[in-house]
């Protein structure tokens, strides 16, 4: 079990982008790359298209199309989207998808759309695989025509790695 966590806390990556936009506890610069980038004061949102590369630190975040929400005073980061193809790449880990979620209030982050978690040979997939950051806890669900499925490889390259 505690394998299955170290493979899904790579859903953490999307995280650390809301957090770095937060001034949050990763002080390596967050950089994004993108074909278009359009912001709108009154919506409160900042929206990267076009083959989007956000980094910070060893992770990697690829996407179509990323949707930064932000509300009150402060301009805090409510919400990060990624929208269409989406791919985590931290180190041996990578998370895929075609849609996630990072709600920073709730500290929890959504990945649907085929989503897969793949670490080292180590894979899960299900319906929807939502990660709580703060519990450091995942729930993977299944759909009505596909069940949640981990192949876990005992004493592999990840065996008592922490998550």
């Amino acid at each position: 079990m505690r394998r299955i966590v170290s493979c899904l806390a790579l859903l953490l990556a999307l995280a650390t982008a809301g957090n770095a936009a937060q001034g949050g506890a990763n002080k390596e610069p967050l950089k994004i790359k993108s074909d278009t980038l359009n912001t709108d004061n009154d919506k409160k949102t900042a929206i990267f298209e076009g083959k989007v590369v956000a980094r910070q630190g060893d992770m990697t975040l690829y996407t179509d199309r990323l949707v930064v929400s932000y509300s009150g005073p402060n301009n805090e980061v409510s919400q990060v989207e990624a929208f269409g193809n989406v791919r985590i790449v931290q180190e041996e880990r990578q998370a895929t998808g075609a849609h996630g979620v990072y709600d920073p209030k709730l500290a929890r982050i959504i990945l649907d759309g085929n989503p897969k978690v793949v670490s080292g040979e180590d894979v899960v997939t299900g319906r929807i695989i939502t990660y709580y950051v703060n519990e450091q806890k995942s729930v993977v669900t299944s759909g009505p025509k596909e069940r949640v499925e981990a192949v876990i490889h005992p004493g592999g390259k990840n065996a008592g790695a922490k998550p």
